[in-house]
């Protein structure tokens, strides 16, 4: 088990991010809640991949700050708010992209919820237009990872551990945000 923060959680009915970037965002509810349900093999109630079979193994994205953040002092911009990425959870002091192919239960003193760590969640162009010029190549390989809702439970913002089922040595703070191209072996 491991010591982490949730820094936020971004829940949107709707996708902001169709079309072609150059169009601008679409005018959709975008929330940051200081608590989210999620429930097994559904997602995160009130998301937009929630309850779609198309998105059952990616219906909740993590990410952590430490990306955003490493990524604006690279391309020497400001701070970005970590809602303008639109990942479902925001961490602080976890190695995301250790997760990948891993099942993890992340637990805020509700309970764990278990999740089941995917693909990455590749960068897409909009992130150019949403956090900076250039973040859409910066994030590569550390953009955050799509994850399947393995279990119910609530989740909420402020300290929480980690459990990861296999390889928690794996989970290395000091990565946290740093880019990772493969599975860890």
């Amino acid at each position: 088990m491991i010591g982490i923060e949730i820094v936020g959680f971004v829940v949107s009915p709707g996708h902001a991010w169709d079309g072609r970037p150059a169009d601008g965002p679409a005018p959709v509810a975008t929330h940051t809640p200081s608590a989210i349900e999620v429930r097994a093999g559904y997602g995160v109630v009130g998301d937009r991949y929630a309850g779609h079979a198309a998105h059952r193994e990616a219906a909740v994205t993590v990410l952590a700050v430490e990306a955003l953040e490493a990524v604006a002092a690279e391309l020497g911009v400001p701070p970005v708010d970590p809602a303008a990425a639109r990942r479902t959870i925001v961490t602080r002091g976890l190695d995301v992209e250790a997760l990948r192919g891993r099942e993890f239960a992340l637990d805020s003193g509700d309970g764990p919820v278990r999740l089941g760590g995917g693909r990455p969640a590749a960068p897409c162009a909009w992130l150019d237009v949403a956090l900076a010029p250039g973040a859409h190549a910066a994030l590569r390989g550390r953009a955050g990872v799509r994850c399947a809702a393995l279990g119910s439970g609530t989740l909420r913002v402020g300290p929480a551990t980690v459990t990861v089922a296999d390889g928690e040595e794996l989970l290395d703070p000091s990565r946290a945000g740093l880019p990772r191209r493969r599975l860890p072996t």
